[in-house]
């Protein structure tokens, strides 16, 4: 791989973090350098079970179609892989009972997929992919606590083993490029800082959003309806949000969130009557049906969190960020895993560019590219939100125009196709959210009614 780190190809590549995004950097840079090494601070366990590492990993994720592609172009037939664990594909709007700006959505046919298995069982089928090429090495147990180097350059890490406490010795691992995977809760800026370098900038966006989740066991047609999930969506004038989906073992697993001041509770009486705020019962009449089979977790890290090594600053050659460590969203819109797939294919696609040097500069630039619609999915949404904070949570006049025209979006998304397929396609991050801009779409958001759409849950298919 030629790059800025000293005119020479790359023969050892450092991937800090072992979850997701960390495991995909890794797969594509094997592609690019003789030797590949992960650092993961957990112990991987034996099969598909969460780990600490992961404290989100019990909670509900969804592969949305951009993620499902991008999964593909990495891992070849991995979808085909993913289903035939057992994990459940849903079909937006038809198998969805969605309530979204005062509306329940027709459930015609579905133009949009995702796969709502267990984040476990996904990740495990990602290692046992990844580490299947010999050319990517494994250090567990291990905590990154700096960067080797100065500020013009990385040369490596510094790693401790953990659990051996804080007198533990630290080593060196040399290598030509570093990449941060190590997820939202990052030390890059004190490691840039430690080298003498300067770390990002960094742009925030909080709206205080917690959520709680629980396992359920349900009878076969709870509600008689013939549903696979319901979606009740949060918006500024009616701000708690609940979700119930398959995970692919006879259960379910249901999200309840509420902002600032409104976390749902983590005891499971008071969860199952937290379910009552939502502006339907629906939810709370399916879990009424059910047999809860876990406590509720709770999760608070929710903030959408941008950190801008596109911008000038005194930074070293041979350090990359990627996943949370360079763009953190807010999970509750289920973009995560999709991006950081987009952003190994983003980096595949920089480093084997033959007309582009693929400098440091260069390939973090299409890092961030590649979670930019993303995050103004998230943001834009968030920043309208009651009690949003952060230093760029303020809208500007732009973001006043696109969220007039949204909220029409939205409005008409529920009845009619000509709105709701290309909506649909911008969310699954499968099309540019400039889809929604083109003339026949435009004419219809700005001129066309808001068609009828169901007055009570949809629990029975269109017809």
């Amino acid at each position: 791989m030629a790059d800025d780190l000293g005119h020479r190809a790359t023969r050892h590549a450092v991937v800090i973090g072992g979850s997701l995004a960390g495991l995909l950097a890794a797969r594509v840079l094997a592609e690019h350098a003789e030797r590949v090494t992960v650092v993961e601070r957990d112990r991987y366990p034996e099969g598909p079970e969460a780990r600490p590492g992961v404290p989100q990993g019990r909670h509900l994720h969804v592969l949305i179609a951009g993620g499902q592609q991008a999964f593909d172009a990495l891992l070849p037939g991995f979808t085909d892989e993913l289903g035939k664990l057992g994990a459940p594909k849903v079909g937006m709007p038809e198998d969805m009972v969605q309530w979204q700006s005062g509306k329940w959505f027709n459930r015609t046919p579905a133009t949009a997929h995702y796969y709502s298995g267990a984040r476990p069982q996904l990740e495990w089928l990602v290692r046992k992919r990844v580490f299947a090429d010999p050319r990517v090495e494994l250090i567990e147990g291990h905590e990154t606590v700096g960067l080797a180097g100065d500020s013009s350059r990385v040369r490596g890490v510094r790693l401790r083993e953990r659990g051996a406490g804080s007198e533990k010795e630290t080593r060196v691992l040399e290598a030509d490029l570093v990449v941060d995977a190590s997820g939202r809760s990052t030390k890059a800026a004190d490691w840039l800082a430690a080298i003498g370098a300067e770390a990002p900038g960094e742009e925030t966006i909080d709206t205080g959003l917690a959520y709680g989740t629980r396992v359920y066991r349900a009878p076969a047609q709870p509600l008689d309806s013939d549903a696979v999930g319901y979606f009740i969506v949060p918006d500024p004038d009616q701000q708690y949000c609940g979700v119930v989906l398959p995970v692919g073992d006879g259960t379910h697993l249901v999200t309840l969130s509420g902002l600032r001041g409104n976390e749902p509770p983590t005891d499971e009486g008071a969860f199952e009557e937290y379910a009552k705020r939502l502006p339907h019962p629906v939810i709370s009449d399916w879990v009424a049906t059910a047999e809860g089979v876990s406590p509720v977790y709770g999760f608070r890290a929710t903030s959408n969190v941008r950190r801008r090594y596109d911008r000038p600053g005194r930074r070293p050659a041979g350090f990359l960020a990627t996943g949370d460590a360079l763009c953190a969203f807010n999970p509750i819109y289920g973009q995560g895993m999709a991006v950081a797939a987009l952003s190994a294919v983003a980096l595949r696609e920089a480093l084997a560019d033959p007309k582009r040097t693929p400098t440091t500069r260069r390939v973090q630039a299409a890092l961030l590219d590649a979670s930019r619609q993303a995050w103004d999915i998230s943001t834009g949404a968030d920043k309208k939100m009651p009690g949003v904070l952060g230093d760029a949570a303020t809208p500007g006049v732009l973001d006043k125009a696109v969220g007039w025209y949204m909220g029409r979006v939205q409005q008409r998304a529920a009845g009619d196709p000509v709105v709701g397929v290309p909506f649909r396609r911008a969310l699954t991050l499968t099309a540019p959210l400039t889809g929604l801009f083109a003339p026949a779409v435009a004419k219809a958001v700005l001129f066309g009614p808001v068609r009828e759409t169901p007055a009570e849950p949809p629990l029975r298919r269109d017809a």
